[in-house]
Formats: structure tokens, sequence, C-alpha cells
């Protein structure tokens, strides 16, 4: 899979939302984090998507940049959370069957335990 790098400039073509000074205040914020070469910052498609996610947000919802930090602090626990999830399904479907059938037993009781 190849990846893609945009400049600023591609990166404002793709966002037309946006203008230089907010996606450099975005990059100051910690919000985008670009690859910097000697070129000037590089953007990934994932730093792409971040940014149409804010511009989302800040449009969709007129979220303030402390509503805004928030929501994408929220948004990357998410992923990091799915993350793992991911890693300890994978994990647990290497165990034997008698392991996932005792795991699978755990998970049930502690979830009834703490709905109640």
């Amino acid at each position: 899979m190849t990846r893609r790098h945009y400049t600023l400039t591609e990166t404002l073509v793709e966002l037309p939302e946006l203008d230089r000074e907010q996606i450099e205040s975005y990059m100051r914020n910690g919000v985008v984090q670009p690859v910097q070469s000697e070129a000037g910052p590089l953007f990934r498609d994932l730093d792409i998507a971040r940014l149409h996610l804010v511009v989302d947000l800040s449009e969709g919802f007129h979220l303030d940049d402390e509503a805004l930090a928030l929501v994408l602090s929220l948004v990357d626990q998410l992923h990091g959370l799915r993350g793992d999830m991911h890693a300890i399904l994978d994990a647990v479907a290497r165990e034997p069957v008698e392991t996932r059938v005792r795991l699978k037993a755990a998970i049930r009781e502690v979830r009834v335990i703490t709905r109640d």
C-alpha cells in the first residue's frame, strides 16, 4: 500500500474550507502532526481525514477550540481502545477452545455483575 503525502498547498486544495493560517494553527496545537521535511510539512491521509473531521465538528457543531480539543481527545481514546480490543480478540482467538470457552463464561459473568 503506497502512502500518499500532501504538501500544504495540496492539503489546502483537499480542504477548501480551511486556510493556511487555520491549518498552521492546528499544527501548532497538535491537532495534526504532519511529517516534517525540508520542503515543509507533508500531510498523510490520516492528517487529511483528521482535518476533515475538524471541519465537520467545527462547522456542524460550532465547537470552539477547547471543545474541539476535548472531542478529538475522546476520538483518539476510542481509536486506541479499538486497537486494544482487536489485539485482545486476536490473542484470545489463538488460545485453545477450552480457554476461549472459560474466557467467554468469565466475561459474561463480569458483565452481569457490573450491570447490577
